[in-house]
């Protein structure tokens, strides 16, 4: 009785498992099966002219006897054989074409070494005799009856059908009476042929249905082997944290090279650099809540520029990893930007200049006073 909390499919990798050790669907009826309709198609292709052939054979024989060319060492038995081959040949071809088809069919090629590994249980004559007494081979007993059965039938059928030709042929000629009996032979081939492939089709199905249902997993077993596979999750979600705190420091290790930080102004920061010979402003870091007033606070104490602007900062931080370069849709917004605080540099540079300037003045003129009050003492 299948286990009722074995209620998953098989994972991929319980059916590699399974095909390792040998657990693949595979009727061993069906090949035999194929295999005999495909001798039996042959036979019923090739019979009018095999018999014409061997007829002329046989009288070629005959002839040759008469006429005393026969010797005791003599090529009669060589083309004898050669016949029987050239007439069983393509038979035996055709079967085993058909036999190995069948078997690649249900499984394909499968080399399992652990199934070929040495079981001291399979030795042992008490079990043997249970297996033999057991249920299951009283089943597999029963379902092999049932086919046969109906075989019997199909030929209980046909003998019954043409029972006055039976009674009545002692008065048939030789190959009247070939022709009955062969055509009597091939219908019940036949039919016996499509009850076996029906059979065997469906114990095929019986078998692979027992597979499925003993390859069935638990949610457990299936948690288990998610695990294996794809790690513990609570590894995995402490490589995660791991990963968003080296990305964090440094977003913010590289907040200080940003020519100008855009903010929401209180959920969202965003560094942008920029320098002319880059083909588009790149997103250096950015972040969210704590992380923005980290990357905010790095700014003032660096000089860098922060600018308002909520929709911008919200589609940069949304759509732009760090590291990447802003889209074309978003080139006018920080152009605008961009533009804004270059020209605020570009002031700050003039007046840092003036003042240096005046520095300068005062001091040569400083410099030159003394002397003259000098002098005049």
């Amino acid at each position: 009785m299948a286990d009722s909390s074995k209620t998953e499919q098989a994972t991929p990798k319980r059916q590699k498992k399974a095909r390792e050790t040998g657990q693949i669907a595979r009727s061993r009826e069906l090949p035999g099966v194929l295999a005999l309709a495909a001798v039996l198609a042959v036979v019923a292709w090739g019979a009018s002219s095999s018999l014409a052939h061997w007829v002329t054979f046989y009288r070629d024989c005959l002839d040759e006897a008469i006429d005393g060319g026969f010797e005791s060492n003599g090529p009669l038995l060589f083309w004898s054989t050669l016949e029987v081959l050239r007439w069983l040949f393509p038979s035996l071809l055709a079967g085993m074409t058909i036999s190995a088809f069948a078997g690649l069919a249900q499984g394909g090629v499968n080399f399992a070494p652990k199934a070929l590994a040495p079981k001291f249980e399979r030795f042992n004559p008490a079990e043997k005799l249970s297996q033999m007494v057991s249920p299951i081979a009283l089943g597999n007993l029963l379902r092999s009856l049932l086919p046969f059965s109906v075989i019997f039938w199909i030929a209980v059928s046909a003998i019954r059908d043409r029972w006055f030709n039976i009674v009545q042929a002692s008065d048939l000629e030789l190959g009247a009476f070939m022709r009955l009996l062969g055509g009597m032979l091939f219908a019940i081939a036949w039919k016996s042929c499509l009850v076996l492939l029906a059979w065997s089709a469906v114990d095929y199905l019986l078998i692979w249905r027992k597979l499925q249902s003993d390859l069935k997993m638990t949610k457990q077993e299936v948690r288990e082997e998610y695990k294996e596979t794809d790690g513990n999750p609570v590894i995995k979600q402490r490589i995660r944290q791991i990963q968003r705190q080296m990305r964090k420091r440094q977003s913010l290790k590289a907040a200080a090279t940003a020519t100008v930080i855009v903010t929401n102004p209180t959920h969202y920061a965003v560094g942008l650099r920029y320098e002319m010979e880059m083909p588009a402003p790149v997103v250096v870091a950015k972040g969210r809540d704590l992380l923005a007033e980290k990357i905010k606070q790095i700014g003032r104490e660096n000089g860098i520029m922060l600018v308002e602007n909520r929709p911008l900062a919200q589609a940069l931080f949304k759509s732009v990893e760090i590291g990447d370069s802003i889209p074309g849709r978003l080139y006018q917004a920080v152009a605008e930007i961009l533009a804004v605080v270059f020209r605020a540099q570009a002031e700050l540079r003039r007046q840092e200049a003036e003042r240096r300037s005046r520095n300068a003045s005062g001091y040569r003129l400083g410099s030159g006073a003394t002397p003259d009050a000098g002098g005049t003492r």
